[in-house]
């Protein structure tokens, strides 16, 4: 088996080049053309090995769909579409050079998906495996989603389920935990860990809303309830969640209980689907327009603070921001 050390940086980057659009390798940076018009939206993700990913529960095909969803799903937070990504890859020399490979066949068959070239990059040499994947998109100025653009009684719309990536983890980490799941509903789990998607889908419908009016939202990679938090507090206002719509995959019952479920939705993490705050008579066509699993969860207020609300458990109470988002350091 071939190692990086055995090839070197410049056999590595021959392997690489097939992955890349003929033309695009050679200078030291990459000329995008871009619309005059429209502005260009830079994100950037890294991703750690033993932080974001291991060999126990992520395949290096995974690593690398997972690292492009992860800045995709920034760009669609922004109401934006790709226009190409760059990679940074830094990598102990031991690595597999098959590990590499695989790494990017997992990048490249995300980022077709969304017509998305891989444009650039670097490789260095260090004691951990890095993946530092810079996205660049474009947006029309008066379309650009931020989080500062939520008002007063606004409508809170979720795209999809949550709690489905947490639940896949779980399900990596001890596989008996599933006994009462059929193969199919495993699959399903654990293909929404290791390969997310990006809601890239509804550029075409968010581009028909902010035509009307600003929206505020972003992703909630870091977790739903911490979405819900980050708007708000940029925004400048509060939020009343009605946990008795908050919407429970049925899979999820299945496998734990109710509570243990909410937890999971509300804290679970990495589902990358879109938080939206806008006027409700907005947030009801978008959802008819999206379908079931899309859903209108609460509404804004002065107040800034976020409260869970559930009449039917008779209860109110404030959502803990502490630990919310997982901290680095």
């Amino acid at each position: 088996m071939k190692l990086i050390k055995d090839i070197g940086e410049q056999g590595l980057l021959k392997k690489l080049q097939p992955f890349f659009p003929s033309g695009v390798v050679g200078d030291d940076g990459a000329v995008l053309d871009i619309d005059p018009n429209k502005k260009l939206v830079v994100t950037t993700d890294v991703l750690v090995d033993q932080v974001h990913f291991s060999d126990r529960t992520t395949s290096p095909f995974d690593v690398g769909w997972r690292g492009a969803t992860a800045n995709l799903s920034d760009l669609a937070a922004m109401g934006a579409t790709p226009i190409g990504i760059t990679v940074g890859l830094s990598l102990p020399g031991e690595v597999p050079v098959s590990w590499v490979e695989e790494l990017y066949r997992g990048l490249q068959s995300c980022l077709n998906l969304h017509q998305t070239p891989i444009v650039g990059g670097d490789i260095t040499r260090s004691q951990t495996i890095t993946v530092a994947i810079t996205a660049l998109g474009q947006v029309l100025p008066n379309k650009v989603i931020c989080r500062n653009n939520a008002r007063v009684n606004d409508a809170i719309l979720i795209t999809g389920y949550h709690g489905l990536a947490r639940a896949g983890l779980e399900l990596l980490l001890d596989p008996e935990l599933g006994q009462n799941l059929t193969a199919s509903e495993k699959e399903l789990l654990i293909k929404a860990h290791q390969q997310p998607n990006p809601r890239l889908d509804l550029m075409p419908l968010l581009e028909t809303v902010a035509s009307e009016i600003a929206i505020a939202g972003m992703d909630s990679s870091d977790g739903l309830a911490d979405a819900i938090r980050q708007i708000c507090r940029f925004s400048r206002v509060g939020a009343i969640i009605d946990l008795d719509h908050l919407p429970i995959h049925p899979i999820l019952l299945k496998l734990v209980s109710k509570a243990q479920a909410e937890e999971w939705t509300l804290y679970g993490g990495e589902d990358f689907e879109l938080v939206l705050y806008l006027p409700r008579p907005l947030a009801a066509n978008l959802v008819n327009s999206l379908g079931t699993n899309a859903k209108i969860i609460g509404r804004t207020i002065l107040e800034p603070t976020v409260i869970l609300n559930s009449q039917k458990k008779h209860f109110s109470q404030e959502i803990s921001m502490k630990s919310l988002q997982f901290q680095h350091f």
